[in-house]
């Protein structure tokens, strides 16, 4: 995808997401730490234009829930950080990148449920390229890009890159492999 294919995906999810959600009374917007966190600035200045009125836009961080964290060395100990507003009784769309296993939207959740219990809470997704090991699915996706396991989608984004695109590259098998 180049950056104007990213830029009207995001705007066309922008519409959907008031759309579904009729209107954004009770909307918040929740960046997965890192590329989710300009794709849901993002979408919140689209939907102000359309709207008229913000939307609370919250960043989470989700490395303390993990579940491979066991295996890259002893857990870090570090503080969770409040997501910037008030996430009880709100309808929150988890902003990401890239759903593939589906294992950092768990973690988001267990994130986020010890935050707030929100009153819904829905996922988009710029490219959802299958491969799901957990069953979880996103209400909101910019594009479905059908991968191989040696494949990676590479989301670069101008705020974390300074570049901005999309790319399917091959992934060079390991050597034991």
């Amino acid at each position: 995808m180049s950056a104007s294919e990213i830029e009207r995906t995001l705007v066309r999810l922008a519409h959907e997401i008031v759309e579904k959600n009729n209107g954004i009374g009770t909307l918040g917007l929740i960046g997965i730490r890192r590329r989710g966190i300009p794709i849901a600035e993002r979408l919140a200045r689209h939907i102000e234009r359309i709207e008229k009125s913000p939307v609370p836009v919250g960043t989470l961080d989700i490395t303390l829930y993990r579940d491979d964290l066991s295996t890259v060395g002893p857990k870090p100990v570090v503080e969770p950080r409040p997501i910037g507003f008030n996430i009880t009784d709100k309808d929150v769309v988890l902003c990401d990148d890239v759903l593939y296993t589906g294992r950092t939207v768990r973690a988001a959740l267990d994130a986020l449920f010890d935050q707030g219990r929100p009153r819904s809470v829905k996922l988009l997704t710029l490219i959802d390229r299958g491969h799901r090991e957990l069953p979880i699915e996103a209400s909101f996706v910019g594009r479905r890009v059908q991968t191989t396991d040696l494949e990676i989608i590479e989301v670069k984004l101008t705020e974390t890159d300074q570049m901005e695109k999309v790319l399917l590259v091959e992934r060079v098998p390991d050597s034991e492999g």
